[in-house]
C-alpha cells in the first residue's frame, strides 16, 4: 500500500491524501506527507526524538491537531521527522506517538517549501476496503 499522493489543487496550497492500514498508520503517512512537502524525508537522520501527546474532539480535529504540534516543533525548534510510532485511542480521541528526525541542517537539507499551516479546507478522513484514507490541504 502506497503511504500517499500529492494532489494539484492551488499554487497557495499542497493536498494530499494519506493512506494507512490502520488509523495509526495514516496518521503517520499523513505527517510523512506534511514533512515531505518541506523537505526530502529520505535525507534525514534519527538524530533527535520527541514524544508528543495530542487530543481532539474527533478524528478530524485529531490530525489537524497532530499535523499543527508538529508544525509547531519545525517553527520553534527547526525539528523536521520522518519516522512516527504513533499511537490512538479513538474511543477518547488522543494520539501519542514518538517521532524521530533532526533539525534543519542548511548545508545538507534544501527546503522545498515552508507549510504555514494545516488547514479544515476539503479535509477527509475515511475508511476504505483497505484501510484508512486522509485528504489533507497545507497552507504554504
Amino acid at each position: 500500500m502506497r503511504k500517499f499522493k500529492f494532489l494539484d489543487i492551488t499554487t497557495a496550497d499542497v493536498c494530499f491524501v494519506a493512506f494507512g492500514k490502520t488509523l495509526n498508520e495514516l496518521f503517520a503517512n499523513a505527517a510523512l506527507a506534511m514533512f515531505e512537502t518541506m523537505i526530502d524525508t529520505t535525507q534525514l537522520k534519527q538524530k533527535e526524538k520527541r514524544v508528543l501527546e495530542v487530543k481532539g474532539e474527533d478524528l478530524k480535529s485529531l490530525l489537524f491537531d497532530w499535523l499543527n504540534e508538529l508544525l509547531f516543533h519545525f517553527g520553534s525548534e527547526n525539528l523536521v521527522f520522518s519516522k512516527f510510532d504513533v499511537k490512538i485511542d479513538k474511543k477518547k480521541f488522543k494520539l501519542k506517538a514518538i517521532c524521530w528526525g533532526e533539525r534543519i541542517d542548511p548545508q545538507r537539507h534544501e527546503i522545498k517549501a515552508e507549510v504555514k499551516a494545516t488547514t479544515y479546507h476539503k479535509m477527509k478522513i475515511n475508511k476504505t476496503k483497505e484501510g484508512w484514507k486522509a485528504q489533507v490541504i497545507l497552507d504554504i
